[in-house]
Order: C-alpha cells, then structure tokens, then sequence
C-alpha cells in the first residue's frame, strides 16, 4: 500500500513540477531572474512557516538540521536560481532536454548516499545520458569550443537538484515530506530574503498580469506544494523507484512549452530527450538490481519519531 501511494504522490509531484521551466521562461521575460530565484522561496517560506505553526511538531534536530541545509543548497537555492539565469536565454523546451538527466543524476547521488556498490553497467549507462546532452547541446549551436554559461547553469541546476531531491527523500522518512521542505524554506530564509531585498532594489519588479501569474506557480505549486507530494513519495516508495517517474517530466515539459509558450519542438530535441531517457531507464534497472543497504540517519532514532504529514494519509508512513 506504502508502494503504491508513493507512486501515486510522486507522479502528482512530478506533474506539478513539469510547468516549472516554462513558468520561469515566462516570469524571467519581464522580473529580473534573481528575484524570480529568490523571491518565490521568500513566499513559499512565508507558507512554510503558516504551515509548521498550525502542524506543530518538535523542531529538527542538528543532525536533521545539516542535512536540511542539503536539501535547501540543492532545491531552494540552486536549483531556482540556476534555472532562472539560463532561461533568460535558453527556451524552455531546450532547458527540458538539458533536465532529462536528472533521474539519473538523483539516481546517482541516492547510490552514493546509500553506500551501493553498482555494477559498471549503471555507470556506463550515466554517462551515455550526459554525452546525449552534451551532443545535442553542440550540435544545436549551443558549444562552439566552449559550452554557452546558459548550458553550463543547467547543467548545474541539474546536479544540485539531484542532491536535494535524493537527500530530502531520504530525510523525509524522517521528517515527512511536508515538513522536509517546509524547514528547508525557513532555514535558508535569511539568504533568500536578503538576496531577494537587493534584487528588488536593484531592478524594482514591474511585470504584466500574466508574468506575476507565473511567478505565484512557481511560489505556491513548484516551490511548496510540489515538494509535499514528491518528498512524501519518495520516502514512501523508495527514491530510486518513485525517481523513475521523472522519465515523464521532460515529455510533460515540451507538451507545455508547445502548448502554452508556443516554442517549436525539433525533432533533434525529441530525439535527444528519447536517447537519454533509454538510458535513464537502464540506469534504473542496474540500481535495482544493486544491494540496497540502509544508509546511517534513514531511519529514526528512538526519541526522534516521524512527526505528522498532512499528504501521509491515514495509513502508516514509512
């Protein structure tokens, strides 16, 4: 039952999180992208702390407290702030292309987290999805001799989201998902807040109905609810597991990138984005087979109970 309703948040998780990339394309057209990045975690940080107040609950502990600074460095702050500056050049369907390696890269980081011993097979299979990448960012006149910074900031978005998302499912067996992204927005508070004070002074924010619609998806659904259900589900089914339905997310991306910013899908790019999630699935299956021990932390310690999680339901949490 834990399988299946982990399933079922983190593909809700991975819906919420597939406008992501073209509501920053549209918000960083008229908002300067650092407040884009940082503003929407000073607003879901401002839910985040409504939400904690009314759950209550004990407050993290210092162990609990370092790795919530994990999850905050990767999904708060880097991821956020990276996309930001590289959709400023870069469309949203070619960012969507960039991102499709990153089940593979939270795949990674899970092993690495986990201490897993893989066979070469898992790495020989990462490393095909980042060439694919890397190929269709030369071949689209993105290199020439040197990647473009747009690409090399979504190449960073990337891996420093795979961090935070393979840390905070791990924490979230622990914490919930609720609460694991929720004090991971109030403990970077102080950084976003102060960043998101100079980027209004220095460009004050002037924008249409339409780009300020888009910065609050980004706040309500991308930065905060989207984490209830995918952290959850990830600490219920399994990170790897639950991780495999990030396949869809580039797909769901380009759907809308056509749909609603009328960006035009190459075949080069569909080609592309299949290539590399033929191997993002054997990724999968070569973790799968590999042993799984727990790592240290995953797991309560007496005293430090799971507290409750409004998207757990009534069944038993893992």
């Amino acid at each position: 039952m834990d399988r299946l309703t982990g399933l079922a948040l983190g593909a809700l998780g991975v819906f919420a999180f597939s406008m992501s990339l073209p509501a920053t394309r549209v918000a960083v057209q008229q908002l300067d992208p650092w407040f884009v990045a940082f503003g929407r975690a000073v607003g879901a940080a401002l839910l985040a702390g409504a939400y904690l107040g009314g759950a209550g609950g004990p407050r993290p502990t210092p162990v609990q407290r370092r790795r919530l600074a994990v999850v905050a460095l990767g999904v708060v702050v880097g991821f956020p702030l990276f996309t930001s500056l590289a959709l400023t050049e870069r469309t949203a369907a070619h960012g969507a292309v960039v991102i499709t390696v990153l089940p593979a890269v939270t795949a990674v980081f899970a092993v690495l987290r986990s201490g897993e011993r893989p066979p070469p097979a898992f790495w020989l299979a990462s490393g095909v999805g980042l060439v694919a990448v890397l190929a269709f960012l030369a071949v689209g006149g993105a290199v020439h001799g040197a990647p473009a910074p747009s690409d090399l900031f979504l190449l960073v978005a990337v891996l420093l989201c795979g961090l935070g998302y393979a840390e905070g499912g791990a924490l979230a067996r622990q914490l919930g998902g609720a609460r694991t992204i929720c004090w991971a927005l109030l403990y970077a508070l102080p950084v976003t807040g102060a960043a998101t004070l100079v980027a209004a002074v220095a460009h004050p924010p002037r924008a249409d109905t339409g780009t300020w619609t888009a910065f609050g998806y980004l706040t309500v659904v991308s930065m905060f609810l989207g984490f209830f259900a995918w952290y959850a589900g990830l600490a219920r089914g399994g990170v790897a597991r639950v991780g495999q339905l990030q396949l869809g997310q580039p797909v769901l991306t380009l759907l809308w990138s056509a749909l609603l910013l009328g960006e035009h899908v190459a075949p080069a790019t569909l080609g592309t984005a299949l290539l590399v999630l033929v191997s993002v699935v054997l990724i999968q299956r070569t973790r799968d087979r590999a042993a799984t021990p727990p790592a240290a932390g995953d797991h309560p310690a007496p005293g430090d109970r799971p507290a409750p999680d409004r998207l757990r339901g009534r069944s038993r949490a893992c």
